[in-house]
């Protein structure tokens, strides 16, 4: 029209004849267990299936296309089924209406038109007075309703170098689908590397792929990457989150095999102490495969996306926090199957991992693969179905999980391979200093070599009577010394007892602590050690710890009541990169601390994530500065500083009262 505004044109009845024409059709062709094509025209048809794609295009994917057994693959097995390969995602597929909910909209448009036709029996002055439309276009829809807004909408198209929000560089393009591409990017203003997703700003999810990042970055536990920024920039939504570059994700870990049931027992342990965390904080995953969790070089796990993975694939939790729960626990379920096996738990090949016959059912790891534990195969199959073998009961929550795991027997880390013993030769082959060497004589073809045992033998007798010779001469010499010396002193005037002379035993000792000097070694890095807390403590101040700056400090976390009725302690674990020599560690405090100076038992393989009674105690004090001087050198690669007692902060300091303890610096001597 001429003001701008859009006309409406009421459909005629003959138009809505057709579509309850096209409607009844389909139920018809649904009932029957077949799809036709219907008989209105192509006008008709086209608008049926517009209906159609509209209304199940914001539908989650992993809910009407996902088959029912891959209950760990999120979306990936509806999504990724006529996708080609090494694609995770790559088109938006919907499946078509029910019978059910083609009725529902039968009968949604009867009600319509009988109440069109009841206000046009009406008379006009009955009816409400029509609105004149603005001359400027307004919005026609609550910005914030989701349900207007295109269902599906390109990715941004962008290349390496383009510049994000004036400050995130692009490099390199990791994977892209129809709705959301995801980038390796360099933050130019702190000089490091950040992970970028992108997606239009008109999608139906950004909205919700805001919301899930600014929920996910509120979390603060280390043990997930962290959401560094959320933002809508004009037509364009990116997140942006920590970037790992020397971590490597599960499904790279086992491409060579599964794993050792002491590294599987850490997996899960670790993953699923960190999912229930996040669903008591009311947070949730939703989407947690292979490419999610994430190894570090000290064997911290940490796990990627949460919360927005699913929303970037529009997997809402559609059953409240019971279903959330499921979902989460069956995830991990899965990956501890994958662990322990090298096979996905269902039909469809995932991960570069193959899928189990579509034929076997629901089977424990130990029934797939010979020597897997059977703890750990049992906890498998309790989280991951709904009716484990053996009428186990199963396990719904990552909570649940957790508390199993730790009844569990501790796993131990096998023992180092030893390096193959071979027996030497029998012969002596060690000649005298007069003995001519030995030349090898080659044997015509068809003659048998000349023994030479018997002249190695001879040469062996002959050694050992030269030795023997040998030790009694001295043995001699030394006693007919002896004697001399003890019938010189007896004489008198002599002067032999009255100077003696210094033997060589009680010089060495002292000539070797006068040279001894600690030289100083550099620590690699600093890592908070809470074991018997929900995460690190003060994660950011780390590295002030170290840096050999007494005005710098770590701060751990505040508690209102002191050690052990808090806990029993927390701890500050420095990691020397290798293994080197201690012999002194000197600590500095704000507050005075008691702590205790610990090193890793032999043959504990992982000490980060070991408990403290992994550790050996060397020392133990109390004050603002402490020093541990070694009796004799230690040779270790991790150094635990235990706290076992806290000072409250003092009145008029941020969190007065509380006790805290404040590490000014750690020193390492070698």
């Amino acid at each position: 029209m001429a003001d701008g505004t859009k006309a409406v044109v009421d459909t005629s009845a003959a138009d809505g004849a057709a579509d309850e024409a096209a409607l009844a059709e389909a139920i018809d062709a649904l009932a029957d267990g077949a799809a036709r094509p219907t008989a209105a025209g192509g006008k008709d048809t086209g608008k049926a299936a517009g209906k159609n794609a509209g209304k199940n295009a914001g539908k989650p994917a992993g809910k009407d296309t996902a088959p029912a057994e891959d209950v760990g693959a999120g979306t990936d097995a509806g999504t990724a089924r006529n996708a080609p390969a090494g694609s995770e995602e790559t088109s938006e597929i919907t499946a078509p209406l029910s019978a059910s909910e083609i009725a529902a909209e039968l009968a949604a448009g009867d009600a319509a038109r009988r109440a069109a036709a009841e206000a046009a029996d009406r008379p006009s002055s009955d009816r409400p007075a029509a609105k004149r439309p603005p001359r400027d276009p307004q919005p026609t829809h609550d910005p914030r309703d989701t349900a207007t807004l295109p269902q599906t909408l390109p990715a941004p198209l962008r290349h390496s170098g383009d510049m994000i929000g004036h400050r995130y560089r692009l490099e390199e393009c990791i994977s892209s689908t129809e709705t959301f591409s995801s980038w390796r990017a360099v933050d130019e203003k702190l000089r490091r590397a950040v992970g970028v997703h992108l997606m239009a700003a008109g999608h139906q999810r950004a909205r919700k792929v805001l919301a899930a990042a600014k929920s996910a970055a509120l979390l603060g536990d280390p043990r997930f990457v962290q959401v560094l920024d959320a933002v809508q920039e004009g037509e364009l939504v990116y997140v942006v989150r920590e970037w790992l570059p020397h971590a490597s994700d599960l499904a790279k870990l086992l491409g060579d095999g599964p794993m050792e049931p002491h590294e599987a027992y850490q997996m899960v342990r670790q993953v699923t102490d960190a999912v229930a965390a996040a669903h008591r904080r009311g947070q949730a995953h939703l989407r947690l495969t292979p490419r999610c969790v994430l190894r570090t070089d000290s064997g911290q796990y940490r796990i990627n996306g949460i919360a927005v993975d699913a929303a970037l694939r529009g997997l809402p939790a559609e059953g409240g926090d019971e279903d959330a729960e499921r979902t989460d626990t069956r995830a991990i379920g899965a990956l501890l199957f994958a662990a322990l096996t090298h096979r996905w738990p269902f039909p469809e090949d995932r991960y570069d991992l193959r899928g189990l016959p579509r034929n076997i059912g629901e089977v424990a790891p130990d029934q797939v693969r010979a020597g897997v534990h059977k703890g750990l195969s049992e906890l498998a199959a309790r989280a991951l179905f709904d009716h484990p073998p053996h009428h186990a009961e199963p396990i719904t929550t990552p909570e649940e999980l957790a508390r199993a795991i730790a009844l569990m027997p501790r796993i131990r880390q096998p023992e180092p391979e030893l390096p193959v013993f071979t027996n030497p030769p029998r012969h002596n082959t060690h000649a005298l200093p007069t003995a001519p060497n030995p030349t090898r004589v080659v044997a015509a073809p068809g003659t048998a070599p000349a023994p030479v045992v018997a002249p190695v033998r001879n040469a062996g007798r002959r050694l050992r009577r030269v030795v023997k010779v040998t030790a009694w001469t001295v043995a001699l010499g030394a006693i007919g010394v002896a004697s001399w010396q003890l019938v010189d002193s007896m004489r008198p005037g002599s002067t032999a007892s009255a100077a003696p002379q210094p033997s060589s035993t009680s010089a060495t000792p002292s000539a070797h602590a006068a040279t001894h000097d600690p030289a100083p070694v550099q620590v690699a890095a600093a890592i908070s050690y809470n074991p018997l807390g929900e995460g690190p403590e003060g994660s950011a101040g780390l590295p002030k710890a170290i840096d050999g700056d007494p005005s710098t400090e770590w701060v751990t976390s505040w508690y209102n009541d002191p050690f052990p009725k808090a806990k029993d302690g927390t701890g500050l674990l420095l990691d020397l990169g290798t293994a080197q020599q201690v012999s002194k560690v000197t600590l500095k405090f704000g507050t005075p601390t008691t702590a205790e100076l610990r090193v890793p038992n032999k043959g504990v393989g992982n000490p980060p994530a070991a408990r403290p009674g992994d550790y050996t105690v060397l020392g133990k004090q109390a004050g603002t500065t402490l020093e541990y001087q070694l009796d004799s050198p230690v040779t270790t690669r991790y150094l635990l500083v235990w706290l076992t007692s806290l000072s409250t902060n003092p009145p008029g300091t941020k969190d007065a009262g509380k006790y805290q303890a404040h590490v000014l610096d750690a020193k390492v001597f070698g």
